[in-house]
């Protein structure tokens, strides 16, 4: 019998483990007791210690300046001595050649398991920041995992001494439903979301709460979110609130409809009214264009018609002195024919008259112009009604005040049906150059 007699008051030379399969934090007691003494938590040097891998044991030594802690990380299979435990060596008296026990408690910390805790908030008010005179119930259900990982950390922010796993949990908990209603209650204001719109942005939620419970996780409890699922948003639509927030909000959206449709009717028949100008403008200036080409183009023909007559004076002079080669006098004679002066001359005026008849088509040509770029144009329906048809400076202004879009049905000449403009490259590019840039990121949490 050792010291302290009976094993079950501790002294002897144990086995310390840990063969718990779901656990947290396990406080080890060879003597199966509930609460600690100090005879149950003097451990005889020499006695064995085995800690698995993903485990971590800690002995906890009391001391008048406070508590002091060795840390063993598993796997570990040995015999508790100096070498591994650097505390026991200040603090183990030299009474039995450094056999004596000495007091500590052991816990052993789980790295790897996880925590599952479901939770629910009960019914809460949520007010659209819009109709604060109408609040909407509702409760919300989920669950979390989470797990220890830095457990050095997390010895700092709790006492081991007798830690008790199900009122960490409570505490979890409590902080849990703190963040989730307080979340919930401020996402209308906050982030945009409409009360009555809230049940289908779970999602959305669901992200608003994940990092702020992952940060208090591991700043007031030391352990690490391993997954935030929040399951369900279920509403109280049975009280009368409920009832009267959604009457009002739907008069509302139906107002808001008919005044922006009165809106985009107004600026429709102001865009066509532009539109009309401008192709009377575009008109006029068509015309006056054309009928500055035809006089440019009648004074050409008039300029080349001189130039003609003065050529043909010059070639007729020409011609009257070659005409004259045939009775020129080569030493024959006065008065004689000159066969070869007449030869010389016909060569020459064929030549001559070649060249006039060629003067001749020259002139009576028109001039060529180029033909004017094709002008492609839309019908655009609006409530059903086909209206334009539009050239693509008018579709890019409508597209700018936002009459044309990606939906819009359109027809030109050769198409056989109505199409929508984002299906037609042409019109596509139009609205990609008109689409706004896309908002920043928000700003962190």
């Amino acid at each position: 019998m050792g010291i302290f007699g009976k094993k079950s008051e501790g002294g002897m030379l144990d086995v310390i483990r840990c063969d718990e399969e779901n656990y947290l934090i396990w406080k080890w007691r060879p003597s199966g007791g509930a609460n600690s003494t100090n005879k149950e938590n003097a451990i005889r040097w020499g006695s064995s210690l085995r800690v698995k891998d993903g485990e971590v044991a800690v002995f906890v030594y009391k001391q008048k300046d406070g508590a002091n802690q060795d840390f063993i990380e598993g796997p570990f299979d040995d015999t508790i001595k100096t070498s591994n435990f650097p505390i026991i060596s200040n603090i183990l008296g030299l009474a039995y050649a450094g056999q004596s026990p000495f007091q500590a408690e052991v816990y052993f910390i789980n790295l790897q398991g996880q925590q599952d805790m479901p939770f629910g908030v009960p019914y809460f008010d949520v007010f659209d920041n819009r109709f604060l005179d109408f609040p909407v119930r509702m409760a919300a259900r989920g669950s979390i995992k989470f797990k220890l990982t830095d457990y050095r950390a997390f010895i700092k922010l709790h006492r081991l001494i007798n830690f008790d796993l199900q009122e960490f949990r409570v505490l979890v908990r409590d902080a849990l439903l703190k963040y989730v209603k307080g979340i919930i209650s401020n996402a209308p204001a906050d982030h945009g979301i409409p009360v009555l719109q809230i049940e289908r942005k779970l999602l959305e939620v669901n992200d608003l709460i994940e990092p702020r419970i992952a940060k208090a996780f591991r700043d007031d409890f030391g352990v690490e979110l391993v997954r935030f699922d929040l399951a369900t948003i279920e509403v109280d639509k049975t009280t009368e609130e409920y009832q009267q927030l959604r009457s009002i909000t739907a008069d509302l959206e139906i107002a808001t409809r008919q005044k922006q449709n009165e809106i985009n009717l107004r600026n429709l028949d102001q865009t066509q009214e532009i539109n009309a100008v401008n192709l009377s403008e575009t008109l006029r200036i068509q015309r006056e264009a054309t009928e500055k080409f035809q006089a440019l183009q009648t004074e050409t023909q008039h300029l080349a018609a001189h130039q003609i007559n003065q050529q043909t004076q010059v070639l007729t002079a020409a011609a009257n002195n070659l005409g004259e080669m045939g009775t020129m006098n080569l030493g024959g004679g006065s008065g004689a024919f000159n066969p070869v002066g007449m030869m010389t001359g016909m060569a020459v005026g064929g030549a001559m008259g070649g060249q006039m008849a060629n003067m001749m088509n020259m002139a009576g040509q028109p001039i060529q112009q180029p033909p004017p770029p094709p002008q492609v144009q839309y019908n655009v329906s609006v409530n059903g009604q086909s209206t334009g048809p539009f050239g693509f400076a008018q579709l890019q202004e409508m597209a700018r005040n936002g009459q044309l879009v990606a939906s819009t049905h359109v027809w030109k000449p050769g198409m056989e049906n109505w199409n929508m403009a984002g299906n037609l490259p042409d019109l596509a590019e139009i609205l990609e150059a008109v689409r706004p840039p896309p908002p920043p990121p928000p700003p962190a949490a």
